[in-house]
């Protein structure tokens, strides 16, 4: 009668070899094992070799991109920032206060025309200090501040004579006061501007969307740069109604 042997003595299979395939597979995973541990220094000092060249590809990289944004960026500043300064021989200005504009000209050329603000009062013509009216007439640059509390400031030689003889005769200012104010417009100076006439009227910036100055003319601060680099001591301003 045969003798059954315990199930766990049996081989689960044979392979080709006639080893129990529990063998082989031992076998083949120590080989497995051998060549990994074999082939492990080689693959560290490959990725040694390679990583550093990894890392410049990728810095190199990264620095085309980084310089492709900063000419982008240049470029949209340009295109945002102030324009190029403008180079005007003969530089005027003339203003329009029912239109609310301010034209600059080279010579008989209009070159540029500005939104601006007026008076909290503007219709009319300045009579007396704090009427809140823009002066109308002809008048040159007399003054300029690059430091403002209102970015840019170019003062005109408001009074001028015919103010100066309107005042005299209706008898808001002195003699000596019109006589200074008339000497100042011979030597092209800047009157004074602390009489009944007030004074102090000029060309600045903090904005065109309403009428808001004591009489002074306002623009963006933007146009005020532009023209506060174009004008010069002397240059014409004319007032129009």
């Amino acid at each position: 009668m045969p003798i059954n042997r315990p199930e766990q003595n049996k081989p689960e299979s044979i392979n080709t070899n006639g080893q129990p395939a529990f063998q082989s597979d031992k076998i083949t995973l120590l080989k497995a094992r051998a060549v990994e541990q074999n082939t492990k220094p080689a693959m560290i000092k490959l990725k040694r070799v390679f990583e550093p060249f990894h890392y410049h590809v990728f810095a190199a990289v990264l620095g085309v991109f980084s310089m492709a944004a900063v000419v982008v960026g240049n470029a949209a500043s340009a295109d945002v920032g102030l324009p190029d300064r403008l180079e005007l021989g003969e530089p005027k200005v003339v203003i329009l206060k029912s239109a609310r504009k301010l034209h600059l000209f080279d010579g008989s050329d209009l070159i540029r025309t500005y939104d601006i603000a007026l008076g909290f009062n503007p219709v009319g013509q300045k009579m007396i200090e704090g009427d809140g009216r823009t002066p109308l007439g002809k008048f040159r640059i007399c003054t300029k501040n690059p430091d403002s509390a209102y970015s840019r400031f170019m003062g005109i030689d408001y009074p001028d004579p015919p103010a100066a003889v309107r005042a005299l005769h209706s008898g808001l200012i002195s003699p000596g006061e019109h006589s200074g104010i008339l000497s100042a417009h011979r030597d092209q100076r800047c009157p004074i501007w602390t009489s009944a006439l007030g004074g102090g009227i000029g060309i600045h910036g903090h904005g065109s969307k309403s009428d808001w100055t004591a009489g002074c003319v306002a623009m963006d601060d933007r146009d005020v740069e532009e023209l506060f680099a174009v004008l010069r001591l002397g240059d014409p301003v004319e007032i129009l109604p």
